[in-house]
């Protein structure tokens, strides 16, 4: 009889780990949509202007696709993070379903890829603006705009942090949705 009335039972109370669990996904995600933030901001608020021979020239992330790109993909993973945030509580107050994390593990994937992108694109021309190109002609800027490329650089340190916790939060998607019973 014993055995009848624990397979009536409803669920079981939710163990102390997957509370844990839990909250490490709910803090990963906030501070992987909070270094986002941060990053999308520095990156549009960067700008200078300096004089050279006589001439005023600006610098502004603007002027280059890559950094464009860089503060929109941290702007669309840090709404993203949001929304992740939200839908692994309502997951968790459903129960855990290996089917359900199969599309978290999904949109994970989605969102540090995009990420990846965007501090890529950003440090191929950083590296550019830095260290410049003697091959082709390209002098570096970052000897005249130094307070826009800290900030650039700050901007783009912050989005590879980004990216490490995504990637944390990818692997860990995939090895709850790898519970799928086919």
């Amino acid at each position: 009889m014993e055995t009848i009335e624990a397979k009536l039972q409803p669920n079981p109370p939710v163990m102390k780990s997957q509370k844990l669990l839990l909250g490490a996904q709910i803090c990963s995600r906030t501070f992987a949509m909070a270094t986002t933030l941060a990053a999308t901001w520095i990156t549009i608020t960067s700008k200078q202007s300096t004089e050279i021979v006589g001439i005023t020239f600006d610098a502004r992330y603007s002027y280059s696709s890559a950094f464009k790109f860089l503060a929109f993909a941290n702007a669309v993973v840090s709404a993203c993070c949001l929304v992740s945030s939200l839908l692994v509580f309502l997951l968790h107050l459903q129960g855990s379903n290996p089917n359900h994390y199969f599309f978290l593990f999904l949109h994970d994937l989605f969102i540090m890829c995009l990420v990846l992108a965007g501090c890529a694109a950003a440090t191929a021309i950083g590296f550019v603006g830095r260290y410049g190109n003697s091959h082709t002609g390209w002098s570096p800027i970052c000897d005249h705009f130094d307070k826009f490329c800290h900030r650039v650089s700050i901007s783009v340190i912050l989005s590879y942090l980004s990216f490490i916790i995504l990637l944390m939060l990818t692997v860990g998607s995939a090895i709850k949705s790898r519970q799928i019973r086919v």
